[in-house]
C-alpha cells in the first residue's frame, strides 16, 4: 500500500514538473541588447524577467537588427580568438554569440572581439531559458534601446462603476444667432478650408 502511494505521489510530481516544463516550452522569449548602456533585457511573454550588464565589441559589435538562435553551445571555444572559452553559448548571426565571459570586470563597457558577454551566473541562466525553446527566441541588437515590455495591468477599482444614463438628450449645435447647424450625413466628414 505504501509503495502505491509513493508511485502515485511520483507520478504526479512528474505531471506537474512536465506541465510547468510544457509551460516554458511556448513561452515567446525576447532578448533585448542594448549597446548605448551596455545591458541585456529578457522578455518572457512580454513580461522582463532579467536586466543584466554585459560587454559588446570594442569595434561596435555585433550588429544591429533582429535575430533568431542558430545554435546552443554549453561549452564553447573560439577558433578565432585563441580557444577562448565561451561558456553558455547562444549563436544567433554567424559568429556572433551571447556568452559568458571570465572578465567579469568588464562588464558594463565594450570589450568583446563582437560578442555579448554576460556573467557566467547570468549566461547558465539565459542558456537553460532559451533552451526550453529556442525557436520561440528572438534576439535584438540596438544602438541605444531596448524592446518594450508591455505596460502592467491595472484593474479598476471595483468602487469605479460607468452610470449609463436611461435617456440621453442631445443639443444640436447651433451658430452665434442660435441657428441650428444641420448635421453631415452619416460617415461623411466635411472639411471646409
Amino acid at each position: 500500500m505504501y509503495r502505491a502511494i509513493v508511485v502515485a505521489f511520483l507520478a504526479c510530481v512528474g505531471l506537474v514538473a512536465a506541465v510547468a516544463s510544457a509551460d516554458r516550452a511556448s513561452a515567446d522569449i525576447v532578448i533585448s541588447v542594448n549597446k548605448a548602456t551596455q545591458t541585456l533585457v529578457v522578455l518572457v511573454d512580454g513580461v522582463e524577467r532579467h536586466n543584466w550588464t554585459v560587454s559588446t565589441g570594442l569595434a561596435g559589435g555585433p550588429p544591429n537588427g533582429a535575430f533568431k538562435v542558430q545554435r546552443l553551445e554549453r561549452m564553447w571555444y573560439s577558433r578565432t580568438f585563441h580557444n577562448s572559452p565561451m561558456p553558455y553559448s547562444i549563436f544567433f548571426h554567424g559568429p556572433y554569440a551571447i556568452h559568458g565571459t571570465y572578465a567579469v570586470a568588464r562588464l558594463g563597457h565594450r570589450a568583446s572581439m563582437g560578442c555579448v558577454r554576460l556573467h557566467p551566473k547570468n549566461a547558465a541562466t539565459l542558456f537553460d531559458l532559451v533552451r526550453t525553446n529556442p525557436g520561440k527566441t528572438q534576439i535584438v541588437v540596438a544602438v541605444s534601446s531596448h524592446v518594450a515590455a508591455p505596460p502592467p495591468m491595472v484593474e479598476a477599482p471595483a468602487a469605479a462603476a460607468v452610470v449609463i444614463p436611461a435617456k440621453l438628450e442631445v443639443t444640436p449645435p447651433s451658430d452665434a444667432t442660435g441657428t441650428v447647424t444641420p448635421a453631415t450625413p452619416a460617415g461623411t466628414l466635411t472639411i471646409e478650408e
